[in-house]
């Protein structure tokens, strides 16, 4: 069980002889003995539960989708139930989500007994073709997106598994690898082929135009509106109640005073154990989330790009100690990084177009779950009318 407060350590460090020892103790030496108090935020995470449904659903839509021929055995189904995190029997999930599956006899084998087949649905189908609509409507968006990841990356190039496994984070479609990267050879160079081995993709050309951060397009807008310069930084948001102590106070301002370092400059001049290349490394969290879907993306997902995006071992304190800006949520015992600015209570504030694909999916699931409703009430209907019917006929007699 979790407490309602926490404390963690600003910096965990499990080997004292690697080099990122040395790295945080140099950076944190005038801070190394303050606590940041972890304190719950219900509103956002509330945020992650109301995902928690629909997200289910379509982790076992993918395992349906990715099996040859996009069909799988029901039993076949029910043993991967644990890995799916489902809990319920599956014939009791497709009970409750109708209209995301058919089910069809069929035979494993040619002389084998029948068994339930499970294939997706036509309703779902057509959700799939919206779904394609939506990111071919949005394609120059996602490009800018995987460019803007590779901007910010060291060498401009990035694992292309890692892309992969943080597709639905930023909402690339599934074979943007194949379709999207071959289709715009004067951004993307493709290294290896992703899921055999080593793998890189890499940025070929660098586009100005992507190379502002929200933060620096947020600040440039301010100044148009005000006529004044408006100085490019990050939005602290506490939530009410939070307590900091005086000493973490008054680092947090000396920090915030300092200039703000675009996570697309080139900081090779800078000193890896300088409060200034603490500042790009928020900088850098602070855009990988603003390009993100939900504003939020899982621990060990940012985790994956230490090496591309240099980020320490312990990269993960900075999102308690800079709890104005983000918020560490232990939901669902995942540690999930949430930009505070990005949610007023539990509802985005500024939602990415590729959300859109979301908001249909859950639109098929009500009206999966509308019928389902519907359908149990007339029976509830039959079954008591017929029970009134056997009454009369028993008063009668």
């Amino acid at each position: 069980m979790l407490s309602k407060f926490r404390e963690f350590s600003l910096f965990q460090i499990s080997n004292p002889k690697t080099q990122a020892r040395c790295f945080l103790l140099q950076f944190s030496a005038s801070i190394s003995s303050l606590k940041v108090v972890w304190r719950k935020d219900p509103k956002l995470d509330q945020a992650i539960e109301n995902d928690k449904k629909w997200r289910m659903c379509a982790r076992v839509v993918r395992e349906v989708l990715n099996e040859p021929g996009q069909v799988i055995a029901l039993s076949y189904l029910q043993k991967r139930r644990e890995r799916l995190r489902l809990h319920v029997n599956v014939p009791t999930f497709l009970a409750q989500n109708p209209g995301l599956f058919d089910m069809y006899k069929d035979r494993i084998k040619p002389k084998s007994d029948l068994v339930t087949f499970v294939r997706a649905s036509d309703r779902l189908n057509r959700f799939l073709e919206e779904e394609k609509i939506i990111q071919a409507e949005n394609e120059p968006l996602i490009v800018a997106k995987l460019c803007k990841l590779l901007m910010m990356a060291k060498d401009r190039v990035v694992c292309a598994d890692k892309l992969v496994e943080a597709k639905r984070e930023f909402g690339f479609p599934n074979d943007f690898m194949v379709t999207l990267v071959s289709k715009y050879p004067e951004y993307f160079r493709l290294h290896g082929t992703p899921g055999e081995g080593q793998s890189f993709l890499e940025l070929v050309n660098w586009n100005e135009e992507f190379a502002k951060s929200v933060i620096e397009k947020r600040a440039e807008a301010e100044s148009t509106s005000l006529g004044f310069r408006v100085r490019p930084d990050f939005v602290w948001k506490l939530p009410r109640g939070f307590f900091m102590k005086k000493e973490m106070r008054e680092w947090i301002r000396d920090w915030i005073e300092l200039p703000y370092v675009s996570p697309y400059e080139d900081v090779s001049h800078l000193d890896p154990a300088s409060r200034e290349m603490e500042k790009r490394m928020v900088g850098v969290f602070h855009e990988l989330l603003s390009l993100s879907i939900h504003k939020r993306v899982a621990v060990p997902i940012l985790g994956k790009f230490c090496e591309e995006y240099r980020f320490s071992n312990a990269f993960s304190s900075v999102f308690t100690r800079h709890s104005g800006i983000f918020y560490m949520s232990l939901k669902g015992g995942i540690r999930t990084a949430v930009l505070r600015e990005a949610y007023k209570g539990d509802e985005l504030v500024d939602r990415d177009p590729l959300l859109e694909i979301k908001n249909k999916f859950v639109e098929l699931l009500d009206e999966g779950r509308e019928q389902r409703a519907e359908q149990l009430r007339i029976s509830r209907e039959t079954i008591q009318k017929d029970m009134e019917l056997m009454a009369r006929l028993g008063t009668n007699n």
